[in-house]
Order: C-alpha cells, then sequence, then structure tokens
C-alpha cells in the first residue's frame, strides 16, 4: 500500500500497510490471550442512554431519532464500556473482556484521537495487585519488555518531585506549579489540578527514560471507580496507571462496588462541573441499580489499544496507526 504522502487530497488512509497489519496481529494476539485464560469476548453498545459525570472526560451527544424512556438529546457515543460490562458482571457473566471504539470530545493530539481503541476487561475475585500481574503479562508478552516495576503515587512523588502529595500545602503545590502554567493560572488551580500537572510534566517526563512502571494507590481525591483504604496514615485508592517509555497505557481500578458511594461520587462530579461550567449529567440509574443488585468483588482495566500499537511500532505519533484519524474520517 502506497502511503498517503503519494496521493493528493485527504482521502487516503493514514496508517501504513504494515501498521494496519500489525494491528491485526495485535487483535489477533489479544484474544488468544483472553480465550487461554477463559475469559468470555463480550461486546455493548458504542451509543448509550447516559455519558460520564467524570470532570476530565467530555462526552459527545449522539443525536437519534425518539426512543421511549430515553433523555431528550438522545444519548452519548460512549467513553469506555465500563458501565455496560459492569451490568453484565452484575448478571453473572463472570470474567469478560471487550475489543472496543471509545469516544472522547475535545482530545486530538500525538497520544490522542476523538475516536480510538479500548481493550476492557474485569476479573472477578481480582483485586488491583493481581490485575497488575495479568496487565503485566498482555503487555511484556506482545512488547517484549522488561517487567514493569511498581511505585506508589506517594513514592513516585517523592523520587521525582522530592514532595509528599499527601501532606505537601495547597500553595506549595501550587507554587510548584507555576513554572509549568504561570503564576496567575497556578492560583486558580485546585489541589488535584496541581497535582495532575506536576504528574504529567515531571512524573511523566521522568518515566520516559525509566523501565515500564506501573504507580499505583493514588489519592483517594481522584479514586473515580475504585475502592479506597486507609495505608501509612493517608487514604488512597486503589487505583493504577502503566507507563512505558512515559507513554499511560492503561488505567486500573478494584472496583467500587458500593452503590450508595457510587451514588455520592456521582454527585460530587456533578457539582464539580457546575463550578467550572460544563453540563451536568443525568446518573446511570442502570449502573446504579446493577451496583444494589450485586456486581461481584473485582477489579477491571482499561487499556489503549493504539498506544499499545504505537509503541510496538516505536512511532510517537497515533495517526501513524489509525487508518483514518479525525482529520480524515
Amino acid at each position: 500500500m502506497r502511503p498517503a504522502s503519494d496521493f493528493p487530497g485527504g482521502w487516503p488512509p493514514a496508517a501504513s500497510l504494515e501498521a494496519l497489519r500489525s494491528r491485526a496481529r495485535q487483535l489477533s494476539f489479544v484474544r488468544g490471550f483472553f480465550e487461554s485464560r477463559q475469559v468470555l469476548e463480550v461486546e455493548t453498545p458504542v451509543i448509550g442512554r447516559h455519558g460520564v459525570s467524570d470532570l476530565n472526560l467530555d462526552s459527545i451527544p449522539a443525536s437519534l431519532s425518539a426512543v421511549p424512556g430515553w433523555p431528550d438529546c438522545g444519548g452519548w457515543l460512549q467513553t469506555s464500556p465500563e458501565y455496560h460490562m459492569k451490568r453484565l458482571l452484575a448478571a453473572g457473566s463472570g470474567p469478560i473482556f471487550q475489543i472496543a471504539h471509545a469516544f472522547r470530545d475535545g482530545e486530538r493530539g500525538r497520544r490522542h484521537n476523538h475516536e480510538f481503541s479500548l481493550l476492557e476487561w474485569y476479573r472477578p475475585g481480582f483485586d488491583d495487585n493481581a490485575l497488575m500481574d495479568e496487565v503485566a503479562e498482555l503487555v511484556c508478552n506482545w512488547l517484549g519488555v522488561a517487567e514493569p516495576r511498581r511505585l506508589s503515587y506517594r513514592g513516585a512523588f517523592q523520587q521525582y518531585l522530592d514532595l509528599d502529595p499527601f501532606l505537601v500545602t495547597d500553595s506549595a503545590l501550587a507554587h510548584r506549579c507555576e513554572r509549568w502554567v504561570g503564576v496567575d493560572l497556578a492560583a486558580t488551580l485546585s489541589r488535584d489540578e496541581c497535582l495532575d500537572v506536576l504528574m504529567s510534566h515531571e512524573v511523566e517526563a521522568a518515566l520516559k527514560s525509566e523501565p515500564p512502571t506501573f504507580i499505583g494507590l493514588y489519592p483517594a481525591s481522584q479514586a473515580a471507580l475504585a475502592k479506597t483504604s486507609v495505608q501509612d496514615g493517608v487514604t488512597v485508592a486503589h487505583r493504577f496507571e502503566l507507563y512505558v517509555a512515559g507513554i499511560e497505557l492503561c488505567n486500573g481500578y478494584w472496583e467500587l462496588t458500593d452503590a450508595a458511594e457510587q451514588r455520592r461520587r456521582f454527585e460530587q462530579d456533578n457539582e464539580r462541573r457546575r463550578l467550572v461550567g460544563k453540563p451536568v449529567m443525568p446518573l446511570d440509574e442502570n449502573l446504579l441499580a446493577a451496583l444494589e443488585a450485586g456486581v461481584p468483588d473485582c477489579a477491571g482495566v482499561a487499556l489503549g489499544l493504539d498506544r499499545l500499537l504505537m509503541l510496538k511500532l516505536g512511532t510517537t505519533d497515533i495517526a501513524d496507526v489509525l487508518p483514518f484519524p479525525v482529520e480524515r474520517a
């Protein structure tokens, strides 16, 4: 297949034929990995009744003709298959995985496309540590990289920034961010926003030259859909991310299964959205009902397949592994 540069206009695919072949091999590898472990492949809707309330994610509305019981907006392209997969878990599916297309507005860059491929799986009976073992096996076998080391969020900040993210004052955090975002903006950032700035600009930058690394045990304020516990005198979230060559590959949780606590977090998300002028998102009552009915104790993870392929092929631009990134869609 000839490169896109050989053709005028925007119709040719961006990815090379070799990239397309490697993507096909990757999909085959993933399916074989889970088949050998008797994890069931499932499919869930791309368009759902609800979007997500997470402040950092912007769902894309999907306009449909009138559907009984659906909101006036018609629905949302799903940012991940998580909510529907948890409903399957509550119904007794057992361990499941999905290769899904996910959609997030406002995300375009060398590592982001509005539409992307996501591998998501759930393991009843696993905690975050057990799931990290399985993530490592999949990633290491495909990429041929070293076994990831494990650092706590606290340990990473202490090692690379020489500060404790749980004990440092808000003013000291804001001051540390000034070199990256300027004095005026730093003064307006919340504590978690400051931590995110430092994670992306300093911790992730340092991890580019480090071996593969799991970062775990995030601050409870960043728990999202993860369980929390008290460790070393602070409340932490049982959440982890894997970085390879400084690229974040996945986000995993020892999953929260308490419906009342999940409702409280959704409502808290919406309050934060109000404060910054983002639309309030109706709560997904079907997910909450599934949690009430009993999602089994489990761990789950979402892994970016496009980024995984970028690492396999040694490219730094997601367009190199997509047949048609958004500009050519």
